[in-house]
């Protein structure tokens, strides 16, 4: 992931503003704000700046993924050499989100605000609706998640963890 953020940061801080940059990061599966972060530490972005930029830019999929995800899986498995792909997508959706059916708020809030691979408001929005969420609990889980990653990330990218323990 740090790779794909610095390429993004090199390639598109070189046309753009450092902040739409990092806007965009934010905006792609498995980078999210994790990688705008990142990529806003590359590029000297302020973490005042980074922050809300990320936290947008992560969020501004989710409505969407939630609301039509079925509709556009559905339509995409009538085409035969898509059919597959989206098949195993829903299956490891499924899979991650087994543990979640008993404190699925809490296994949510968690899977989308611990930055590991494979986590992140993309793919726990897609379990959410794989799951039949309530909606409003899954938005819920889903922003205070990313909130969570947001300050992990945080400490992490701009170097506040060395700051917090001197």
């Amino acid at each position: 992931m740090e790779s794909l953020a610095q390429w993004f940061a090199a390639t598109l801080g070189q046309h753009i503003s450092a902040q739409l940059v990092v806007f965009i990061v934010s905006l792609f599966p498995i980078l999210e704000c994790r990688g705008g972060l990142l990529a806003a530490s590359l590029l000297k972005v302020d973490i005042r700046q980074a922050v809300p930029i990320c936290i947008i830019g992560n969020l501004i999929p989710v409505p969407f993924i939630l609301l039509f995800i079925k509709q556009i899986f559905q339509w995409l498995k009538k085409i035969s050499f898509c059919r597959p792909f989206i098949e195993k997508l829903e299956n490891r959706a499924l899979n991650k989100g087994t543990n979640m059916s008993r404190g699925e708020f809490w296994g949510l809030l968690l899977f989308v605000g611990i930055p590991l691979p494979g986590t992140g408001a993309w793919t726990g929005s897609l379990i959410a609706t794989l799951l039949e969420m309530d909606i409003k609990k899954a938005t819920k889980a889903i922003f205070i998640g990313v909130l969570l990653a947001t300050l992990i990330m945080s400490i992490v990218s701009y170097g506040l963890l060395g700051a917090i323990l001197n």
